[in-house]
């Protein structure tokens, strides 16, 4: 088979590929793996950075570290890792950084609602503004160490191996430090109900 050359048929080809395959041609050179990598990743990881911190522009800030910071330790990026829970590393660590410099998420505004511009999901289909602003509020409240399991297993679909890769974590660490968040979050949502029911 001759080799592709440029174009169309090479984009196709490089967007059908699982994620350790591109991440691979990429370490060997090819550009057009990284874009199809940033293509069908971005979204998702904008999505969680404005979860973990609050701000949709903050987020957009990160994302860009995220993908720099790729490129530069793309060397350190070994054969046969999955890629997702190393690039959701990358994003957390980003994110913690930016936190651990004085950065604050925005707050809500006096009507408990969050400031303009600032996505809750990027899920489509109907929703339930009030619950939204419940949940990321309880989510607000928790420990980093339970927020974060909770945000990679419940928003961004990671099983708890994923989740214990990408926080260099045991899996049972994993589960203990979601299973606690969960029972938390119970808690925190029933209290915020009752603050709101007559």
């Amino acid at each position: 088979m001759p080799p592709r050359t440029g174009g169309e048929p090479v984009r196709a080809a490089v967007a059908t590929e699982p994620d350790e395959v591109l991440m691979a041609r990429f370490c060997a050179g090819e550009a057009p793996a990284f874009d199809a990598l940033f293509q069908r990743h971005s979204r998702a990881v904008r999505g969680y950075l404005t979860r973990l911190t609050g701000s949709a522009a903050t987020a957009e800030d990160l994302l860009q570290l995220t993908f720099m910071s790729l490129v530069r330790s793309r060397g350190r990026f070994q054969p046969g890792s999955r890629f997702k829970p190393w690039l959701y590393a990358i994003a957390t660590n980003a994110a913690r950084d930016h936190q651990r410099r004085g950065r604050r998420p925005e707050e809500l505004t006096e009507q408990g609602e969050l400031p303009a511009g600032v996505p809750d999901d990027d899920a489509p289909g109907p929703r339930d503004a009030g619950l939204e602003r419940a949940v990321r509020r309880a989510l607000d409240q928790l420990p980093e160490g339970q927020r974060v399991p909770i945000l990679l297993h419940r928003f961004e679909g990671m099983g708890f191996a994923e989740i214990a890769d990408t926080l260099g974590l045991t899996e049972s660490a994993v589960k203990v430090r979601a299973h606690r968040g969960y029972a938390r979050l119970r808690e925190l949502l029933a209290a915020l109900r009752a603050e709101v029911t007559p």
